[in-house]
């Protein structure tokens, strides 16, 4: 793991403790952001990221006027550098698992691609049938993003607070995932992130 993130995991804990919510800026070193980046763009080439549904098992379906992304899951050995990620996501999870005893077992994520023109309307991430997603992280890997590009992750707060965060090349942002209400506005410029969930073992069936 890389001295960049591993200083960043005590002011994670940190802020999902006061907030239930962290943005860390240059959490991963600048090459290994570019490669993942470049990784992305070449799956998307090859044709390996797909339109992403909505729902889950056999209720999934694809609603553009819901989300716009492409996406492709993430699994061991599929290449070097997101292997390298995975590995640092794993010192987070055994992180949280030690500080805050939320039992994390095990990870999913994918890449997710959003051509210019695309959103995702507010939402949380805990499925209503399968509370086993704890924590969600999200990695943003678009150099030079400005605010004109539009594209920025909207967290929602009680008394119709917000935060907008830029997907900004290096920024993780991580949060609780039943607890956060979310959009990704609409995007005028491709917008790169890796998205995932920590996993517990669940209390319902799958």
């Amino acid at each position: 793991m890389n001295t960049t993130s591993s200083t960043c995991l005590p002011r994670i804990i940190d802020d999902l403790v006061e907030q239930g919510w962290s943005v860390m800026p240059q959490f991963i070193p600048q090459a290994l952001t570019l490669q993942l980046a470049q990784e992305c763009r070449e799956r998307a080439k090859k044709g390996a990221l797909t339109p992403a549904g909505v729902g889950r098992g056999n209720q999934q379906q694809v609603l553009e006027g819901v989300r716009g992304d492409h996406i492709q899951w993430l699994e061991p050995g599929q290449s070097s550098v997101t292997d390298e990620y995975l590995q640092v996501l794993d010192a987070l999870r055994s992180e949280l698992n030690q500080s805050l005893y939320l039992g994390l077992e095990d990870f999913e994520g994918h890449f997710a691609l959003y051509p210019p023109g695309s959103f995702y309307k507010q939402h949380v991430d805990r499925f209503r049938d399968d509370d086993r997603r704890m924590v969600t992280t999200v990695l943003y890997l678009n150099a030079d993003w400005q605010a004109e590009h539009g594209g920025a992750l909207r967290l929602h707060f009680a008394g119709d607070k917000t935060l907008d965060v830029l997907p900004e090349a290096g920024t993780l942002v991580v949060f609780m995932s039943a607890d956060l209400p979310h959009e990704v506005l609409l995007a005028h410029r491709e917008r790169l992130s890796l998205t995932g969930w920590f996993r517990r073992r669940g209390d319902t069936p799958v």
